[in-house]
């Protein structure tokens, strides 16, 4: 069992930067991929950047590739997103979630993982 825990999100304008971060439970923190996923109102959720247990091999949705930077802590089960040259359509609820034995092919989809935090709301004003 991983109980997932998100904080950082907020109001940001255009152009700014946030860091979002998941406080996971367990010791078994190291075994799952882990996984930045979004949803806006009336969409469906989708994914943002995941990187792998081992923290080698990292992946971005096109839309944000270059503005985000996902990063992990093994030791300190925590798994970070960087965000960066924010955009209003990148506002919506982002949740952490955690898959056990993805890899780079199948942490891009949302119904692969396992565990999911509660979420943490991101508003980009323009």
């Amino acid at each position: 069992q991983v109980q997932l825990v998100e904080s950082g999100g907020g109001l940001v304008q255009a152009g700014g930067s946030l860091r979002l971060s998941c406080a996971a439970s367990g010791r078994t923190f190291s075994s799952y991929a882990m996984g930045w996923l979004r949803q806006a109102p009336g969409k469906e959720r989708e994914f943002v950047a995941g990187i792998i247990k081992g923290g080698g091999s990292t992946v971005y949705a096109d839309s944000v590739k270059g503005r985000f930077t996902i990063s992990r802590d093994n030791a300190k089960n925590t798994v970070d997103l960087q965000m960066s040259s924010l955009k209003p359509e990148d506002t919506a609820v982002y949740y952490c979630a955690a898959g056990k034995g993805l890899g780079p092919s199948t942490l891009i989809t949302a119904g692969n993982y396992d565990y999911w935090g509660q979420g943490t709301q991101v508003t980009v004003s323009s």
